[in-house]
C-alpha cells in the first residue's frame, strides 16, 4: 500500500474495502452507515464525519491516520511495542494495568 498516501481518504477506503473482499454493502453494514452514504464516500462526493471516519477504521480494522493521511497502517502499533519494549520485565505488570485503567476512563467518557 506504498501509494496509499497519493490516494483520497475516499479511495482509500474503497481499495481497502477490495482488498478485504467486502462488498460495499458488507462494508456499510458493519460501519453502521447506508451503503448509499458509503458509495458516496468512495466517489469524493461527500466528506464524513470523526464518527463516520472511526465507524469505518474498526471496521476495516485500519487506523483512521491511515484512512485521513495514508500513513502507515502498523505504525501507531510499532510505536507501541518499541515503547513497550523499553521496560523492564518486572515492572510491565504495573505497565499493563494503567493500560487497562486507561482504558476503562476512556469507556467512561464516551
Amino acid at each position: 500500500m506504498n501509494d496509499a498516501k497519493e490516494l483520497t481518504a475516499g479511495k482509500r477506503i474503497k481499495k481497502l474495502r477490495l482488498e478485504k473482499r467486502y462488498t460495499r454493502e458488507q462494508l456499510a453494514y458493519l460501519a453502521d452507515i447506508s451503503d448509499k452514504f458509503l458509495y458516496e464516500i468512495e466517489s469524493g462526493k461527500k466528506g464524513f464525519s470523526a464518527v463516520t471516519l472511526m465507524k469505518l477504521s474498526k471496521a476495516l480494522n485500519v487506523s483512521m491516520d491511515y484512512i485521513m493521511a495514508g500513513k502507515d497502517m502498523k505504525s501507531s502499533e510499532d510505536g507501541i511495542v518499541a515503547t513497550l519494549e523499553q521496560f523492564k520485565p518486572n515492572t510491565l505488570e504495573n505497565v499493563e494495568r494503567l493500560i487497562k485503567i486507561a482504558y476503562e476512563l476512556t469507556k467512561i467518557n464516551e
